[in-house]
């Protein structure tokens, strides 16, 4: 008599009855898992996908993750489809929740304007970090004007319709931001196992220029606080200059942030402009930008004053006011457009005959003068509030540079023989250091 079989193989049990529309899984010949189903995919339609694994548990735990997120009306792209096509899917089911919104909305232009005209046909699997680099080669001598048409929607044409080309070509910074994006659109495939590895960071750009800023000397920085003094914002350019707060920082204090008292302000939020809110308050830029600093004495009796000159336009507004809770608003209480303040910081420059530079430039010229005074890099990096004092030191070397170059004067004069003079030949090189304290 044959006594039964009551273990079952392994094939056996991996072929148990699943239910409809869960999928199939099997071990294949080569004795890798391959688990099958269909998902949602773009345009609305279904398509059948497989995924692989080394155990029957792990193929079918990715499957289950695949119309898990289809189920929530998530497209699944896979490597067969266009590189536009995924790009339009990491933006909308990927990146939306990852950026910033008006990153997100940066990160789209880039997109829509240079990666789908320019890549987008090429199929995700198929892309090669040459097709990449031939690309950006191309992009860096391409006129803007002939490539995107431009010259053709004006009203008078300069470029390509007069047949004289304006040679209008993308910034190393601009190139290097394109680069960026679709590294990051290309880094979140290969976490979804789309593609093995991220041809785009095989492509070396190399490191562009860091933008060019020009701080203001302690002769233009007294010239432009004396320029505001009169001004409704006075207290908040004063707070710009000499805390380096950023424009959205500014915008964002609450009454609530500020003790008067103690001399200190709590930096919580930023007020910023975005496409589907309008003016509305966001968190900082970084977690370490929020923080709390010192208020200068000025600062403060500035600040006094600032309050007592908005309970006085509460008053003249009487029931017109909105009370937005914020330290600078308008007359009538709601909160400053960051293009209005800019429009203020320009008029005050050419109130004080100075050379024009952004609004971020007071940040620079904080930190730049406040390095000068030998201030320690390290409390500058939390007044700034950068995420490491790396960005600091990078940002602001050209200052350490020329502090370094005095240190190694000062050392020179030490150990010099009581005969050689102690002056030190000017070469032109560098500016001189401004003496003149900042008070």
């Amino acid at each position: 008599m044959t006594t039964p079989d009551t273990n079952p193989t392994p094939s056996t049990s991996s072929r148990r009855a699943r239910a409809n529309g869960d999928g199939t899984v099997y071990q294949r010949k080569d004795g890798r898992w391959e688990a099958a189903g269909y998902v949602l995919a773009p345009g609305n339609t279904s398509k059948r996908v497989s995924v692989y694994g080394t155990t029957r548990k792990d193929a079918l735990a990715k499957l289950t993750e695949k119309i898990a997120a289809s189920n929530r009306g998530v497209p699944v792209v896979t490597a067969q489809g266009s590189l536009a096509a995924y790009l339009t899917y990491w933006l909308e089911n990927v990146a939306v929740h990852q950026l910033r919104e008006n990153t997100h909305t940066r990160y789209t232009a880039c997109t829509n304007r240079y990666l789908v005209p320019g890549l987008g046909k090429k199929k995700l699997a198929k892309l090669t970090a040459k097709d990449v680099r031939t690309w950006l080669n191309g992009l860096r001598t391409t006129c803007q004007c002939c490539a995107r048409g431009l010259d053709t929607a004006r009203d008078q044409p300069r470029c390509c319709a007069t047949g004289t080309c304006c040679g209008k070509r993308l910034s190393p910074l601009t190139l290097a931001y394109i680069h960026s994006v679709l590294k990051s659109a290309l880094e979140h495939a290969v976490r979804e196992e789309e593609i093995p590895r991220n041809v785009a960071r095989n492509v070396r750009m190399g490191t562009p220029r860091p933008r060019r800023f020009e701080p203001l000397t302690t002769q233009e920085a007294r010239a432009f606080l004396a320029a505001t003094r009169g001004h409704r914002l006075h207290a908040l350019f004063e707070l710009a200059l000499r805390t380096g707060l950023r424009k959205g920082e500014l915008l964002g204090l609450r009454w609530e942030d500020l003790d008067l008292a103690g001399g200190t302000a709590s930096i919580r939020r930023t007020l910023q402009r975005t496409n589907s809110s309008g003016l509305t308050a966001l968190p900082t830029k970084t977690q370490s930008s929020e923080r709390r600093i010192a208020l200068p004495t000025p600062c403060l009796r500035s600040l006094e004053q600032h309050r007592d000159q908005q309970r006085q336009e509460r008053e003249a507004a009487g029931t017109g006011w909105r009370d937005s809770g914020y330290v600078f608003t308008r007359p009538d209480g709601a909160p400053i457009e960051g293009a209005t303040l800019t429009r203020h910081f320009t008029a005050l420059l050419r109130r004080a005959t100075l050379r024009r530079i952004r609004f971020h430039d007071l940040r620079h010229s904080a930190a730049t003068l406040l390095l000068e005074q030998g201030v320690e890099l390290v409390v500058i990096k939390e007044l700034l509030g950068h995420a490491h004092i790396g960005v600091t030191a990078t940002v602001y070397a050209h200052v350490r540079l020329r502090l370094q170059r005095d240190a190694i004067d000062l050392l020179g004069n030490a150990l010099r023989a009581p005969a050689e003079p102690a002056t030190r030949p000017d070469d032109g090189d560098e500016p001189p250091l401004c003496a003149a304290s900042v008070r």
